[in-house]
């Protein structure tokens, strides 16, 4: 059976890319368009793996990544980000985040940015979820 994988990103172009090419590796992707839709998906259709965005209207991937690594069915899920944000601005924004709410996430499986290279891409799904 394939893996679930859910995917978040406001940018269509780029959830589509995505999807196809989890699609053509045997992965069966779950779109979603907002961390907020996305947070919904992960609680509802317990995904192997997610893939996303951190800059979003409505919920953002920050927000989404820390209520994934909080709740206790969803903690344990791999999540592979994938943003024109730099790495650094990332780390940086959770670390002041997890100095100001007292608790700390652990860091994202991957951290790819954008655009992605579909082999790079890959190669990070592979080594989160085989």
């Amino acid at each position: 059976m394939a893996k679930k994988v859910l995917v978040v990103d406001d940018e269509q172009d780029i959830r589509i890319f995505i999807t196809t090419l989890l699609e053509t590796n045997g992965y069966k992707p779950i779109p979603a368009e907002d961390g907020r839709e996305g947070l919904e998906l992960a609680r509802s259709r317990k995904p192997a793996l997610i893939i996303m965005d951190i800059m979003m209207p409505r919920e953002s991937g920050i927000y989404m990544y820390r209520e994934v690594k909080k709740d206790p069915g969803l903690k344990d899920v791999p999540v592979i980000m994938v943003s024109a944000l730099s790495k650094k601005t990332f780390f940086h924004s959770q670390k002041v985040l997890d100095e100001y709410e007292g608790d700390k996430v652990p860091e994202p499986t991957a951290y790819i940015e954008k655009p992605p290279e579909a082999d790079e891409l890959l190669d990070a799904v592979r080594s989160a979820i085989g």
